[in-house]
């Protein structure tokens, strides 16, 4: 088979970066449009990410690598990089993602202190250095774009339809919930913060120990966020009391005590429940639009997680417009599109 012109482009960046000789193994792809190579040459290997600009922006992952690493985290060294063309070639960590060594039998209380410590860390850096002005923040546009996906392809995909007013509706109580959100502290928020994104790396400690990826879509915002994201995982169940060990050893070392923690345990349900509402929309869509429906699977346990958190008496609003429009009987995973 010939060439397509993204071979070429590969290649030529490949042998500017003086890696051309090098052997190529592509990795599983993810639910994005990035693609990854592991590169071996000589004993040493790199990662390749291939990022067409058509549909993806590598200009804020180098950004962020870069500011984390400044920070004093481990995110991967870039060690070549073509913005234009949308590759970079990056420090190799392995393949010790927490998600490969919860599966080997690794400690789950281990790596979830590793990855509660690294909040912990990021969130005890002043926020002028850890979100500086560049950084956008997660601002009601963003939080609603994210939350309506509910309504644009799981409702769709259920045969439920969404009224104007009802649509109205919904974005007018998620408006009032997130003010409680941008009234609290703010940080850098990763985004996703879980085990897939987190790696074990060998030789380092404390939390330089925890390899740092996909992060480009990091703003600024609440650092309930962060924690949520990685105690109340997508993919996975995580036992009730370890997710209670892990708040109660973020909330001891940053010392959040008494109303401060009350505050931030209703805004942490509050993000859950934008996050899951949008993660059920974004797992419908990967099989609609993008005929991936491996991530409908998922959605079960992201119900599961979704009307936990509209159990919080913050949310008795949101919980009650759930129930008008969705039925129990339609929170179910909708059949793969043929």
């Amino acid at each position: 088979m010939a060439d397509t012109l993204r071979d070429i482009e590969r290649a030529q960046f490949l042998g500017r970066a003086g890696w051309a000789d090098a052997t190529r193994h592509p990795l599983k792809g993810d639910a994005s449009f990035r693609r990854y190579f592991r590169l071996e040459r000589n004993g040493q290997s790199a990662m390749l990410m291939d990022a067409p600009p058509t549909h993806e922006d590598v200009r804020p992952f180098v950004t962020v690598d870069r500011h984390l690493r400044d920070l004093g985290f481990s995110a991967p060294r870039i060690l070549a990089e073509d913005e234009g063309l949308g590759f970079l070639l990056l420090e190799d960590f392995g393949d010790a993602t927490f998600t490969n060594l919860l599966a080997s039998g690794a400690d789950e209380a281990d790596l979830y202190r590793l990855g509660t410590d690294v909040l912990v860390a990021l969130h005890a850096i002043d926020k002028s250095v850890a979100a500086p002005d560049w950084l956008p923040p997660y601002n009601d546009q963003r939080l609603l774009a994210e939350a309506a996906l509910l309504l644009d392809w799981f409702m769709p995909a259920q045969g439920i339809m969404v009224t104007t007013r009802a649509r109205a509706e919904y974005e007018r109580i998620w408006q009032g919930l997130f003010a409680h959100a941008h009234a609290g502290p703010r940080t850098l928020v990763l985004r996703d913060h879980h085990v897939d994104n987190l790696m074990r790396l060998d030789g380092r400690d404390g939390i330089k120990g925890c390899g740092l990826l996909d992060f480009q879509d990091a703003l600024a915002g609440h650092p309930a966020y962060d924690l949520m994201s990685l105690l109340e995982d997508a993919r996975r169940d995580i036992p009730d009391a370890l997710q209670a060990e892990m708040k109660a050893r973020y909330f001891d070392a940053l010392g959040v005590h008494g109303p401060d923690r009350e505050a931030f345990q209703r805004v942490y349900a509050i993000l859950a429940a934008q996050r899951h509402a949008k993660i059920i929309g974004i797992f419908t869509r990967l099989d609609r639009r993008d005929r991936k429906p491996v991530y409908l699977h998922h959605i079960p346990r992201v119900w599961r997680l979704f009307e936990r958190a509209l159990a919080h008496p913050a949310l008795i609003a949101m919980r009650m417009w759930v129930d008008t429009h969705i039925p129990a009987a339609k929170r179910t995973t909708p059949e793969a599109e043929s």
